[in-house]
This record gives structure tokens, C-alpha cells and sequence, in this order.
């Protein structure tokens, strides 16, 4: 717990953190305040055969929870991911771009809990912005067009109780998502001790899976990306839930944050106190 509230403090006293929290707290007003004062009536309920993120966005006049389902979709696929690469980045290559990290090694230091404190806060730092993130959508759809019963993907309508439920549980899909963007960043942190390098190549790395979803020849790869199931938390908005490709998506999740995790571990290992 020593090791957790240290490197909690330690990120709190970064400007980088509260830019960060800032943005995701920002986007939902922009979303509310683009669909407040651009033309067009209430959205309706939209055709069956429309994407789902496109009712989604269709629907946000008529209720203010879908700017948190709208923000959600908008920032799932890039903000969340950078924020997620840059506080995985930090971890170890921050430490070792500042000069404290051999200082650290020198000390009779636990490397494992020294590493998971960091993953943990690093982790935490994207949860917060979240929840930060989800809060502002709230307050901003409540503000302008009124919290009111959600109509469901599949047709049903469910009161807002209940679907303050299912955009929570729709939140900690993405935040475990964005674990996986992490444990990547955390991985190229050990390997380098450039924290602008590390954030490069692990957002590189997301961006290169994410465009090798828009050509067929590589759907063989897509059960293997991550990133293809950035966006399966809309399975949730369903009666019933559609749980295959959630379960497939939480399986993907955690043997990337496994793997990529174990590796790093083994890298900072071995990492020499002069290195």
C-alpha cells in the first residue's frame, strides 16, 4: 500500500495528470453543446439496419444518457488509448528520463511490487479519468435534454436506473480495454528509458491494429487485436445480452495484459542499476 499511495502521490504532482482528466472531462460538453446548437429535431429511435453508433449519436437530443454512450464511442478508439499509452509510458522510462530510477534499483526494493504499484496507479490515473469523463456526460445530457428511459438496441426500453447499470458496466468493459493499452505502454517502458519513445510506440502499435481492421485480407488477424473489441460494450445495450463476443473480448483483454505484463516483468528483471 506504501508503494500504491507513493506513486499516487507522485502522479498527482504532474501537470500532465490534470490536462489529461481536463480533456475527458471537456469532450462531453463539447458533444452536448455540438448537438444543443446545431439544426436538426430530437433524434428517433433510427432504422434497425442503422450502425449502432450512429443511433447512438441519433438519440442524444432526445436523452441526455446517450452523450455518455456518445462519448464513450468517440474517445474509445484514440483519446483513451493515448491517455492510457502515455500514463503506461511513465512507469519506468519516466522514472529512468528523470534520473530516479537507478536511485530506486539501489535501494533493497521488492521489483515486482514496485512494478505493479506503478501498473496499478497507472491504471487508476485511466480510471479516474473516466469516471471523471462519465460524470461530465451526465451532467451535461441531464442539463440540456433531461435524463429519461433508455431504449435498448434490441428494441425494449429500460428506466434509468437500469441504464445508468448497463453504462457503468459499459465503462469498465472499455476501462479493461484500455488496460490491455496500458500493460502494452508498460512493456515498452522497460525496454527504453525514453518515456516520449515508449508512448510512441505502444500508440503506433494500437493505431497499426486499428487500421488493419479496414481491409478484409486481414480478418484472419482481428480475433487476436485487442483493439477490434474496443467497441463491443454495445453488445450490453441489448435484451438479452449479446454475451459471445463480450466474453471473447474480456478473454483477448487478459491474456494481452498478461503477457504483455509478464514481459515487461522479466525485462525490469534483469534491468541493470546503470542502465
Amino acid at each position: 500500500m506504501n508503494n500504491i499511495r507513493r506513486e499516487f502521490t507522485k502522479t498527482l504532482f504532474q501537470k500532465r495528470t490534470y490536462i489529461g482528466w481536463a480533456g475527458l472531462f471537456l469532450v462531453p460538453w463539447l458533444i452536448t453543446l455540438a448537438f444543443r446548437f446545431s439544426s436538426g429535431g430530437p433524434g428517433g429511435g433510427g432504422s434497425g439496419g442503422q450502425d449502432q453508433g450512429a443511433r447512438i449519436f441519433d438519440q442524444v437530443r432526445g436523452n441526455g444518457l446517450y452523450v455518455s454512450l456518445a462519448a464513450l464511442l468517440a474517445l474509445a478508439t484514440f483519446l483513451l488509448p493515448l491517455l492510457a499509452s502515455m500514463s503506461g509510458s511513465y512507469t519506468v522510462a519516466g522514472e529512468a528520463e528523470g534520473g530516479t530510477l537507478r536511485t530506486t534499483l539501489m535501494q533493497p526494493i521488492r521489483r515486482g511490487a514496485f512494478l505493479a504499484s506503478k501498473w496499478l496507479v497507472a491504471n487508476a490515473y485511466v480510471a479516474i479519468g473516466m469516471f471523471i469523463m462519465g460524470v461530465a456526460a451526465l451532467i451535461a445530457g441531464g442539463a440540456f435534454f433531461g435524463l429519461h428511459a433508455l431504449t435498448l438496441f434490441s428494441g425494449q426500453t429500460v428506466g434509468v436506473g437500469h441504464a445508468l447499470g448497463l453504462i457503468v458496466l459499459s465503462y469498465l468493459f472499455v476501462l479493461l480495454g484500455m488496460a490491455t493499452v496500458v500493460s502494452l505502454a508498460f512493456l515498452f517502458s522497460t525496454l527504453t528509458n525514453s518515456s516520449l519513445t515508449a508512448v510512441a510506440a505502444a500508440l503506433v502499435l494500437v493505431i497499426i491494429m486499428e487500421a488493419l481492421q479496414a481491409f478484409t485480407v486481414f480478418d484472419f488477424l482481428q480475433p487476436y487485436l485487442f483493439t477490434h473489441y474496443f467497441n463491443e460494450w454495445t453488445n450490453l445495450l441489448r435484451s438479452p445480452v449479446t454475451w459471445g463476443p463480450i466474453v471473447k473480448a474480456l478473454i483477448t483483454y487478459v491474456i494481452w495484459i498478461v503477457g504483455m505484463s509478464g514481459i515487461g516483468y522479466a525485462r525490469f528483471r534483469r534491468k541493470d542499476i546503470l542502465s
